[in-house]
């Protein structure tokens, strides 16, 4: 089948704006929107700029607002989206080129909330053991991938670049309901800062955008309550 396929294309040392491209691609029902931008640069325009690397959903670097939503060109396939297909850059980070972005205050904000585990008790001779139910406690938050799909969805991220993002909290109630961690309550005092949970407007714009399924929302509210219950 023939698609259609535009990509939002901008080269800093060229233009001053960005601009949409258009291409028609050879492709298989069940090919991956990765194929058709892999297949652009091979045999079209050696100039298409984006990042990959694992091609199977693991690494989240290709993560692009396809058809008008986030999601890794890796996983979203043709046969999904039909014979006319957008590709732009992630919205409300800086565009590098083309359909990378610039992931320095993604990651900055990452960092912020110290996403390792922290402990004052001596180290073991094995491993610190937990029980099955203390380890299904953040099990869902344990998947997230770091691709920033869901913070450069979330309309209180567009509004207020400041915001953390769901990204963040997500990896920071990792970290707060484990048993074997001891900082939970420093992190619960960075998330209680006005650009922290509270920001959240529960759009579930984050938990659509996720590739691995993660509820984040539920996520986000289940940290602001340990906030309320440790101002407590």
């Amino acid at each position: 089948m023939q698609v259609d396929l535009r990509i939002l294309r901008f080269d800093p040392e060229r233009d001053t704006a960005p601009h949409w491209e258009s291409y028609r691609v050879e492709a298989e029902p069940m090919d991956r929107v990765l194929n058709l931008l892999t297949t652009v640069k091979a045999e079209q325009d050696g100039t298409l700029t984006f990042r990959r690397s694992c091609a199977h959903g693991i690494c989240g670097s290709d993560a692009m607002l396809i058809n008008g939503r986030n999601r890794l060109a890796c996983k979203i396939r043709v046969d999904q989206l039909g014979k006319k297909i957008t590709v732009a850059p992630l919205t409300g980070l800086r565009v590098v080129k083309d359909l990378v972005v610039d992931m320095d205050t993604f990651f900055s904000k990452y960092r912020s909330v110290m996403p390792f585990l922290m402990t004052d008790s001596p180290a073991p001779e094995r491993e610190r053991r937990q029980s099955q139910a203390d380890r299904a406690r953040y099990d869902d938050t344990t998947k997230c991938i770091l691709c920033a799909a869901c913070t450069t969805a979330c309309p209180s991220f567009w509004a207020q670049p400041s915001y953390v993002g769901p990204a963040a909290i997500v990896n920071a109630h990792r970290f707060i309901f484990d048993s074997r961690d001891d900082a939970g309550d420093e992190r619960l005092e960075i998330l209680a800062d006005k650009d922290g949970v509270w920001r959240c407007r529960t759009i579930f714009n984050c938990v659509d955008a996720c590739p691995r399924g993660i509820n984040i929302t539920r996520a986000i509210l289940e940290v602001s309550r340990a906030v309320v219950e440790r101002s407590v």
